[in-house]
């Protein structure tokens, strides 16, 4: 059973999100998690803080969460679960993850620009887990993938053959071209990515991280997912 949890404040690209755990389920049985977080209110009295906790939804959202549903009720293999989540940590985090038995969290390029320091702190904090994490792209594309670009990190000291076996025991992924990473040369080596993305048909980028301390950054850098427009698969080094 493959299990999905995919963190939203219900914008429109948590469609697509849902759309593409459904086609990674592969007809097995999944359970996809919507998860909603909040800070905890900060309230002295029993009664206010259970108001402060009821916060509704807007009618945008509602019919987000209105599509999910339908979409998850019309296929057979898989369910829906809702879950509010207020106040947040790395333990109750990696709780979440082991209790749902949670296979691949899926992160939306709109979840990732929220300015609520909540939702920052809940995308670094699954960088540091174990679960592999899909990253989808800021353009509409399609919910299944198959042929993926291997950005290789020279500290990394893997091999792409095992990265490769990585993804044939956990997904249906193949690797069909690999760079090196281009965090610091990215636009002399821009055309020559493209050009491979376009001969080779690439619809994914895999790519491999360690865990790291947690900053909040006023200005933030834009990933190389978001300067291809691509989804960028993130696997845990020690996983693979």
């Amino acid at each position: 059973m493959k299990n999905f949890l995919i963190p939203t404040t219900l914008k429109d690209d948590t469609i697509a999100a849902v759309k593409s755990a459904i086609t990674q389920s592969k007809n097995t049985d999944c359970e996809i998690i919507l998860m909603m977080v909040s800070e905890t209110p900060d309230a002295f009295s029993s009664s206010n803080f259970l108001r402060e906790m009821r916060t509704g939804l807007t009618k945008s959202q509602e019919e987000v969460l209105e599509t999910c549903r339908y979409m998850i009720d019309h296929t057979k293999n898989c369910k829906i679960t809702i879950h509010n989540q207020y106040g947040l940590s790395s333990p109750i985090f990696r709780r979440i993850i082991e209790h749902f038995s949670v296979k691949l969290v899926v992160l939306t390029y709109s979840y990732k620009q929220e300015t609520k320091r909540i939702h920052q702190y809940l995308v670094q904090l699954a960088g540091n887990q174990k679960c592999p994490i899909l990253h989808l792209g800021n353009e509409q594309l399609k919910e299944d993938f198959s042929k993926a670009l291997y950005i290789e990190n020279s500290n990394a000291n893997m091999h792409v053959k095992d990265v490769q076996q990585f993804l044939n025991d956990n997904f249906s992924y193949e690797i069909v071209s690999q760079t090196a990473k281009t965090d610091e040369n990215y636009d002399e080596i821009a055309p020559y990515l493209s050009e491979a993305i376009s001969k080779y048909e690439i619809d994914l980028l895999v790519e491999t991280r360690k865990g790291e301390k947690i900053k909040f950054k006023k200005n933030k850098k834009e990933s190389i997912n978001e300067k291809l427009g691509l989804p960028v698969l993130s696997l845990y080094e020690e996983m693979v």
